[in-house]
């Protein structure tokens, strides 16, 4: 995956909480009640710092195994050395770690695979990314669930008349062309469930919502800020505006007054029989 945004591990603990809430619980039962008698094996891609194992195999039966893909070496070594979860029967899994570039990856990546597992991934994806992860998914005949991807949709309360503006750059700004590498934002999950569906496979939608308020200020700020860097830096001419609008959220976040709710969707896909 060599060229996708640089994320820090600090970004992943802090959002971590919120995408355990967030995440699709019916999805993952749902792909439970799919997986096999028996050892399972979970290929997370994407994985960081390991937040879906965490979150996901105490809710599926064992033995586990996972293995986790990231280009990052670094968000690896953090998650196989962190503290892992057990299995719905609090039996110990097992972890296993590999590096590469997802635009690479192939069915026989995913041979003897029960479940392939993406978070928070797919909007920073390209298309040529997008379709070997589904094209390797249907070939090796896994089950897939994909959670957390962006639609684009925000709420902040109260509203602001410049709201739109910045919402407007934001989400261009994740379409945009970075080191050759051309993002699908919002239109990921979209251009995922369509291939699914062109293969053949059911696919079950769920939408997801990241609740943002003052349970979780530090989260909302930085969210927050982020958002507005992203769109100043794709429309430079919301600069003049930025400040006075920064200046309003911070109070109102230190305040505890303002609220977000960032849509999401979760996808499982799986093969008819």
């Amino acid at each position: 995956m060599s060229g996708i945004l640089e994320v820090s591990g600090e970004w992943l603990a802090l959002r971590e909480p919120e995408d355990a809430d967030a995440r699709s619980r019916d999805l993952a039962l749902a792909a439970a009640a799919m997986l096999p008698k028996g050892p399972i094996v979970v290929h997370d891609l994407g994985s960081g710092t390991g937040s879906m194992m965490r979150w996901l195999a105490p809710l599926l039966p064992g033995p586990q195994t996972w293995i986790l893909h990231d280009w990052n070496a670094g968000l690896l070594e953090r998650a196989i050395d962190g503290v892992r979860p057990s299995d719905r029967d609090n039996a110990a899994i097992s972890v296993y770690s590999q590096t590469g570039n997802l635009a690479n990856l192939r069915p026989t990546d995913l041979a003897g695979s029960s479940l392939v597992t993406v978070s928070a991934l797919l909007d920073v994806l390209t298309s040529r990314e997008t379709h070997a992860i589904v094209n390797a998914c249907v070939g090796a005949r896994s089950p897939a669930l994909f959670a957390l991807s962006v639609t684009g949709d925000v709420r902040l309360s109260p509203r602001d008349e410049r709201d739109a503006a910045f919402e407007h750059a934001f989400n261009a700004h994740q379409l945009r062309e970075a080191d050759g590498r051309q993002h699908l934002g919002r239109y990921g999950a979209p251009i995922a469930r369509g291939l699914f569906a062109q293969a053949g496979w059911h696919v079950r939608p769920s939408t997801t919502v990241w609740r943002l308020d003052h349970r979780r200020p530090r989260l909302l700020s930085e969210w927050f800020h982020g958002r507005v860097d992203a769109a100043v830096e794709q429309d430079p001419g919301l600069r003049a505006n930025a400040t006075g609008y920064r200046q309003l959220r911070t109070s109102q976040i230190e305040r505890g007054e303002l609220a977000a709710h960032v849509s999401h969707v979760d996808l499982l896909a799986w093969p008819r029989r």
